[in-house]
């Protein structure tokens, strides 16, 4: 194949690009004049919201779960995508749902970025070998990764496949090269780092020619050598290059020997020359020149190759940003697996108009039981660790991770009932105020980016457009910013740029100022929020705040929980409630000095008119209590629950287990019969065996004795296979018998299944017997004492009730001495040699199967055809075939009660 200078031209979709937007924009920082106010777009208001929250943090947790060095440089530089939609979100949640579903992870081994390869080639650069190679090898291995998907998703049904439809639309688009990989395997071997012959016939032609004057340059230096060897010139025969030119050793005194030699080198001693004899000057000038035009034929190769890849630029790079995409959704799934997480639901803002007032029916959050993604990491990280340090591996399982000594961090629950705009979270210090706003701020953000969440049961809340936050201090000495003037400068950028669809978390609103100022101007930013923003949520330590509920159902309170007992915070947020900030209290359990504190206390009564306050607390301590008592009756239920689902699930065992009994004693008692019943047949055949030898050589006088002797014979073994009796289980008097322990018996309302006495009759009538696992008390009455037959034999009714169908089997031998047909014949035994089972075939596949039947049987023989009954149309075909075939003597039905079987005689 050689290489043409026309390359392949290549189409795709323009609306195939990707949609998603890559945060992480560089910031511009600027001094404007006093009065200070800091100007800044919503994507540096949203960066600045990423570092507060630290997502960051969050990407390079992701990036450990990649493959390919693309989506690992990605997310380290937290440059994951994030839906700009509520749509494209989904889609990233539908492409972590069907990578958690794959029986097995996709391999992106030999996967490698060669976006800068691509780029010298466009520029015109002249790529190597191993260079070319890796872009053959990360094409090849991504249409790999493809055809993997595919082998998966084929596997399954129709509505399986559907499972995987959102990972395959993401490559199913893409041009996967397969000429241009071709191209480059066809010319380079990439294993050997060569080009190959075929590449060009020029280079093929070129290898040929110096590969034959190689070959003449070697015989006749080695000719030469060999000579000199000989005439004691050197030690032993010696070629060598030297200077890119082959030549031969010889001592310094020697080089007479070779006229006109030209000396190339010597050795460090200078008793070894390197010489080129004469006649290999022309040999090595050819072999120089051939060198040459091979490197420039080899460059040219090269150089067309790295053309090809240069026009198909715009396919390799689209293709891998499609399996960076693929490779992200892998990794979000392998995280949702560290994390244990559940895939959110997420919901878009409606608004319905009231008659009374324009309230908006805008945003429901329903998040249980969420722990922070990084204080759960750093708590998964540290059991994997002791767990690697004690196994010797590191499988960190769930249920081997909560053995760990460290405490996991505390679960959360978010519940913000529908049609709320403004949460009010007051609380004491260190409660778990800020820590609830990040990680409800990062749960909106890992949702945006199809990140599942590490909370409970199915997580529900709104996709946001925006993440606006104002936590910590926004203190700037370099632009003249107090505490203050940077938190509500900060405050003032997120109110121009949020909207209906955004979230927007305040830590400490209005702090840092006088309280009163700080009241009123908190009370009237919230107000503006409620009628601007999808969900704000706010923390505070003013108590006026939360009577906003009071007067506009869009606000809602929340409290962190404080332990009175114990003064800590509990973490647990209380929706619906307003809570103390409890400072005396805390700085009381931390050592403050009591007299100080004593006068804190008489300032506070003076702040409080009527004990309103005290009231309040009070009232607070008595929900509390409540509550703690609800919590214990729920723990009580579910310790109840616990208890019934364990004997509930011993009894399924048990259930299972009986099941699994049954059938080995049903089997057992199969296997018995067979043998009786291959017993009679043989016993049977041997009699049969006897009556046809002797009807040979008897009289017809004595063929009716031979045939009741032979009669005779098959009774007395069918008799020996019959049970001797009846056994029966019927209403006898019991009141005399006593079970004894470790007694089999039989239980009257288990169905007279055998069971084991564990415990003999007390004072009531009752006895303790046991079924397999399960220990069961009954009544004394209801106990039955095994027969001894049935101890030593263990003959069931059903095993009778075999038998005794096998004796009806064993029909007896026409007496009718005139009827020698129908009496050499032999008694009518059904086997499985002389059976043939039609049922379930079509009319056509039955009758050919019953003809091939009928012509194998041996003369005088019977043949057993079970056709059923169904519809009756196959059994009329049976009947006809058998009234035509003239190897059938005649045919009859199997027994009176059989309509499903016919005997056909064979002449």
């Amino acid at each position: 194949m050689q290489i043409s200078n026309s390359f392949i031209s290549f189409t795709r979709p323009s609306n195939l690009r990707n949609s998603f937007t890559i945060n992480g924009i560089s910031r511009t920082s600027t001094t404007p004049p006093p009065p200070p106010r800091i100007t800044l777009s919503s994507q540096e208001l949203q960066t600045r919201t990423e570092t507060t929250l630290e997502w960051h943090s969050i990407c390079s947790h992701l990036s450990t779960f990649t493959s390919t060095t693309m989506a690992l440089s990605l997310a380290r530089n937290s440059r994951i995508p994030l839906g700009q939609t509520l749509d494209q979100s989904q889609t990233l949640l539908d492409q972590t749902t069907a990578a958690l579903l794959l029986p097995r992870p996709l391999d992106f081994s030999g996967i490698d970025d060669v976006t800068e390869i691509v780029r010298g080639c466009v520029g015109g650069d002249l790529k190597s070998i191993s260079e070319l190679c890796a872009v053959k090898r990360t094409i090849g291995s991504a249409r790999a990764v493809f055809e993997e998907l595919l082998g998966i998703s084929s596997n399954d049904d129709d509505e399986s496949f559907d499972r995987y439809s959102s990972l395959l639309e993401i490559l199913q688009n893409c041009d996967f090269l397969t000429e241009l990989e071709q191209k480059i395997g066809f010319c380079v071997d990439c294993n050997l780092l060569v080009v190959l012959d075929r590449a060009s016939e020029d280079l093929e032609i070129i290898r040929s020619e110096r590969k034959r004057n190689m070959e003449d340059l070697e015989s006749l230096l080695k000719e030469i050598s060999t000579r000199v060897f000989q005439a004691g010139g050197i030690d032993s025969p010696l070629v060598t290059k030297r200077r890119s030119r082959m030549c031969v050793g010889i001592r310094a005194s020697h080089r007479s020997m070779l006229p006109d030699g030209v000396v190339l080198d010597s050795s460090s001693s200078g008793a070894t020359y390197f010489m080129e004899p004469r006649d290999a000057v022309e040999l090595n000038n050819m072999e120089v020149r051939l060198s040459s035009s091979e490197r420039t034929e080899e460059l040219t190769v090269l150089s067309l190759l790295s053309a090809e890849i240069a026009k198909s630029e715009s396919e390799i790079v689209y293709l891998l940003e499609r399996i960076m995409e693929l490779d992200l959704a892998s990794a979000r799934a392998a995280y949702a697996r560290w994390i244990d997480g559940v895939c959110p639901v997420l919901t878009q803002e409606t608004a319905v108009q009231t008659e009374v007032s324009a309230i908006e029916n805008h945003l429901s959050v329903d998040i249980e039981g969420i722990q922070h993604p990084l204080l759960l990491h750093s708590y998964l990280t540290s059991a994997r660790s002791v767990l690697k340090l004690e196994t010797g591996n590191g499988a960190a399982e769930p249920e081997k991770i909560l053995d760990n000594e460290s405490d996991p961090p505390v679960p959360i629950y978010i519940k913000i009932k529908s049609g709320t705009n403004v949460v009010v979270i007051s609380g004491p210090n260190a409660g778990g105020k800020t820590a609830s706003m990040k990680t409800l701020g990062l749960a909106s953000l890992m949702s945006k980016a199809g990140l599942y969440l590490p909370a409970k049961n199915r997580p529900s809340l709104p996709w946001f457009d925006l993440v606006l936050t104002d936590i910590g201090d926004h203190q700037s000495l370099e632009q003249n910013l107090s505490t203050f003037s940077g938190h509500i400068s900060h405050i003032c950028k997120i109110l121009e740029f949020t909207s209906r669809q955004s979230l927007v978390l305040i830590d400490e609103i209005g702090s840092g100022t006088d309280p009163s100022e700080g009241v009123a101007l908190s009370a009237n930013i919230l107000q503006y929020l409620k009628d601007r923003v999808g969900l704000a949520v706010v923390s505070t330590h003013y108590a006026d705040l939360s009577q906003l509920k009071e007067q506009d159902p869009r606000f809602e309170n929340a409290a962190m929980e404080f332990c009175l007992e114990t003064l800590q915070p509990t973490y647990n947020i209380l929706w619906g409630g307003t809570g103390n900030s409890n400072a005396l209290s805390i700085a009381k359990s931390i050592g403050f000095d009591e007299k100080v504190l004593h006068r804190a206390h008489e300032w506070m009564e003076k702040l409080m008119p009527d004990k309103q306050n005290e009231w309040k607390g009070m009232l607070y301590e008595s929900l509390v209590e409540e509550r703690n008592a609800l919590k214990a009756q729920a723990s009580r239920a579910a310790s109840f629950h616990s208890e019934v689902m364990e004997l509930y699930r011993e009894i399924r065992d048990e259930a299972q287990d009986l099941e699994r009994r049954e059938a080995a004693i049903k089997e057992n008692e199969t296997q018995q019969i067979l043998g009786e019943i291959q017993s009679a047949k043989l016993q049977i055949d041997e009699v049969v065996r006897k009556f046809d030898d002797q009807i040979k050589t008897i009289s017809p006088d004595q063929f009716n004795a031979l045939v009741r002797e032979s009669e005779a014979a098959i009774a007395s073994i069918v008799k020996a296979h019959s049970p001797v009796d009846e056994f029966s289980i019927g209403e006898t008097d019991n009141s005399s018998y006593v079970p004894q322990i470790g007694e089999q018996v039989l239980i009257k309302n288990l169905g007279n299944k055998m069971a084991t006495v564990v415990e003999a009759p007390d004072d009531n009538g009752t006895a303790m017997v046991q079924y397999g696992k399960v220990k069961v008390r009954v009544k004394k009455n209801d106990i039955r004492a095994i027969p001894s037959r049935e101890r030593s034999t263990v003959t069931s009714l059903p095993d009778q009730r075999r038998l005794a169908k096998l004796q009806r089997k064993f029909k007896r031998i026409p007496n009718d001495a005139n009827n020698d047909m129908e009496a050499s014949y032999g008694p009518m035994i059904q086997t499985s040699k002389n059976t043939v089972d039609l049922r379930g075939m079509r009319v056509v596949e039955a009758s050919h199967h019953l003809d091939m039947a009928i012509s194998a049987s041996r003369s005088k023989e019977l043949l057993f055809i079970i056709h059923g009954m169904g519809t009756g149309v196959l059994k009329e075909r049976v009947l006809e075939l058998l009234k035509n075939h003239p190897k059938v003597a005649k045919f009859e039905q199997e027994s009176p009660t059989n309509y499903g079987c016919t005997v056909a005689y064979i002449k």
